[in-house]
């Protein structure tokens, strides 16, 4: 089958950095799934973008779809034919429907039924007739922000400025939003001009003649190229920020990677400031020495060539002169301030329209800490916690942090120890906003830990309460962040807190506010089932199977440090040839317990044979010493012990028995054992092999 490569570009306005990534891979994603769907073969895949385009292509693609031959069945043979074996309606409408006639039919028979088949042959249609269609594929494309222009309803990134469309070297013939396709594109913006494309396997060399390194991954080595240049020329260490690169990278079309300096005197300002200053309002990449400290330079790239760089250099210093000028007068005015005035600011800031201020949530979020810190008997980590929770938001108000928000505790931490605090508050007050992704640690501190608990637990609790909870993609105040953050907090921490405990302390702080729309019953409900989904997916990042996870969240949550202890035990335990008969034996008592409505404390005088008198001694004793111990390995063990009597018990007892006093002191046994069971997981919702 002949083939020919596929070009797609859409060249557009500068994108926004941050969306370009997700664009071209969805692109690619849909085109790629376009092709299989009508059964069009190819090749390799390569991905080209810039701010300024969004480009794939597609090699060896297939000048026609496959040819297809299926056998497609119809009605049974009872209904095709009728009494006197003419065809019926129903026969020949089949094979109409197919392209066919009914001198096509056989019969093949089925679970003993004939029925109608037919053998249906689609001659595959040429390519170049069906890529106008991609048309749709472009403007079906979904975008984080969407804009119109001019007279044009289409909803897009960015205008559309050009169409580049080849199969071979055809044009491939649409329009979108007035811009017709063609083999034309655009150069770099500065560098290079429009040029021609008359076969699509010369597009990344046309592109480069014109200033634009279209591949991601090769202008991403260029990039991290010059820096080791640098690096090796200078003696110096450049701190490579992964997400910043990302950006970077995304920000031109042909990078060259150059440095600037700033004054000195600057390096007085604490680290974070001047890092923040370069990396996410400059887009610079800081300077190191050997030993980690902070240089008076930083790294750049240029979307450009390498002329006249000293200009550019004097550029880019100039400008990030003013900006640190800026953040060291911020920083000497905001020394002048005092805490407690800062803190009376936040009486007049409203932390959330229906929530009420920043004032009214520090107070909850500081008898919050006192309740937790009660709970895990801290003494005088008590004294700084509560007093880290008081002072917590005094940096808002700020002119560094109003300025540079990404700052916020950070600044926090730094004001307080020059106000004298005690370093172990000034600690947690940074500490607090972590993990502040889902790649960051939790706090190091306990005082810090137990603050950050705190102030996400009202958080998100206060959301829940005016019945603002994240649905689908929609979490704009960051809940679901917030609540692994909570997760993963306890999980290292492995505090003797459950789950429901800390709830419903937080509840206790907003039950009969203004604010709360629900009773605190009906909240609850709603962030355990919230907490379960955030709890499953940490649970699911370690590796631990669904159906496990399900079967350990499914009734109380309890102790996330113990929840996990049992995982890992069911985790170790399921390649254990004995493991399927252990689950079957506590499963078949944890559903014959289900029929059990009126448990009664159970009765020996009752029993009527051996096996169950030996289960309940049995029982008896595993279950005593469950309780003395708190290793969820012997706890299972134990579990384990009971499998033989259990299935004893079931092959010379009958359960649901006549007589409805041995019945029920019978399921009430059902239920003490399925109860302990429950207590380590919902050992029935296990799957097994």
């Amino acid at each position: 089958m002949s083939k020919r490569d596929l070009l797609i570009e859409i060249g557009l306005e500068e994108m926004p950095a941050r969306f370009v990534s997700a664009s071209i891979a969805q692109l690619s994603d849909k085109i790629q799934k376009w092709l299989n769907e009508n059964a069009i073969e190819f090749g390799d895949v390569t991905l080209y973008s810039t701010p300024r385009r969004l480009a794939v292509m597609i090699a060896d693609t297939a000048e026609s779809q496959r040819d297809i031959e299926e056998e497609a069945k119809g009605p049974a043979k009872r209904i095709a034919l009728d009494a006197e074996g003419n065809w019926s309606k129903a026969a020949i409408g089949f094979t109409r429907g197919n392209g066919l006639t009914v001198e096509d039919i056989y019969f093949k028979e089925i679970n003993g039924v004939e029925y109608v088949h037919v053998n249906k042959f689609t001659k595959g249609q040429p390519t170049i007739q069906l890529l106008p269609e991609l048309k749709s594929i472009i403007t079906g494309m979904t975008f984080p922000k969407n804009m119109r222009w001019a007279d044009q309803e289409l909803r897009f990134i960015r205008p559309i400025k050009w169409l580049t469309a080849l199969f071979g070297q055809d044009i491939i013939p649409f329009e979108i939003a007035g811009v017709e396709t063609g083999r034309e594109t655009k150069g770099h913006r500065f560098l290079g001009e429009t040029v021609f494309i008359e076969a699509p396997k010369q597009y990344e060399a046309a592109m480069k003649q014109q200033y634009v390194i279209a591949d991601a991954n090769v202008r991403r080595e260029m990039i991290l190229e010059g820096i080791k240049k640098i690096e090796d020329e200078k003696g110096w260490t450049i701190p490579v920020d992964e997400e910043l690169l990302e950006e970077v990278n995304n920000l031109v079309e042909y990078p060259t990677v150059l440095f600037g300096s700033f004054e000195e005197e600057f390096l007085e300002l604490p680290q974070e400031v001047l890092i923040t200053s370069m990396k996410e309002h400059q887009r610079y990449f800081p300077v190191k020495d050997k030993d980690g400290n902070l240089l008076s330079f930083f790294v750049t790239v240029r979307n450009g060539d390498d002329r006249h760089l000293d200009m550019v250099s004097k550029g880019n210093e100039k400008v990030l002169r003013a900006r640190l000028s800026d953040a060291a007068f911020f920083y000497k005015e905001d020394q002048k301030k005092d805490i407690a005035d800062a803190l009376k600011k936040l009486d007049n800031i409203v932390y959330h329209e229906e929530i009420g201020t920043l004032s009214e949530k520090t107070n909850r979020v500081k008898k919050l800490t006192e309740h937790l810190a009660d709970r895990l008997n801290l003494k005088e980590e008590k004294t700084y916690a509560v007093r880290a929770a008081e002072i917590a938001k005094f940096d808002l108000v700020s002119q560094m942090v109003y300025e540079f928000p990404e700052l916020q505790g950070y600044m926090g931490e730094k004001y307080a120890l020059l106000k004298g605090e005690p370093k172990e508050v000034a600690a947690a007050i940074n500490e607090h906003y972590m993990p502040r992704h889902a790649d960051d640690a939790v706090p190091p501190s306990t005082i810090g830990a137990v603050l950050s608990l705190a102030e996400k637990l009202d958080t998100i609790t206060s959301f829940f309460a005016i019945g603002t909870i994240p649905t689908g993609s929609q979490d704009p105040y960051a809940l679901r962040r917030q609540a692994s953050g909570i997760v993963q907090i306890l999980l290292e921490k492995k505090w003797a807190l459950s789950l429901e405990e800390i709830l419903e302390i937080a509840l206790a702080e907003i039950e009969g506010s203004d604010f709360m729309k629900q009773s605190s019953e009906e909240v609850l409900q709603e962030l355990l089932n919230f907490f379960r989904a955030r709890i499953k997916h940490a649970l699911s990042d370690t590796g631990i199977r669904y159906d496990v996870i399900d079967a350990l969240i499914h009734g109380e949550i309890g102790q996330l440090a113990k929840l996990a202890e049992r995982a890992a035990v069911l985790d170790e335990q399921k390649d254990n040839s004995d493991f399927k008969q252990i689950l079957e034996a506590v499963s078949r008592v944890m559903n014959i317990a289900g029929k059990c409505e009126t448990p009664v404390t159970v009765n020996p005088a009752l029993f009527e044979n051996e096996y169950e008198r030996a289960l309940y001694e049995t029982f008896s004793k595993v279950s005593a010493s469950y309780a003395k111990t708190s290793d969820e390995k012997e706890h299972f063990s134990l579990l384990s012990s009971l499998q033989k009597d259990i299935e004893n018990y079931f092959e010379h007892t009958m359960v649901m028995a006549e007589d409805a006093a041995v019945r029920n002191n019978r399921l009430s046994l059902m239920k003490e054992i399925s109860d302990l069971a429950a207590s380590f997981a919902a050992m029935n919702k296990i799957i097994t092999a």
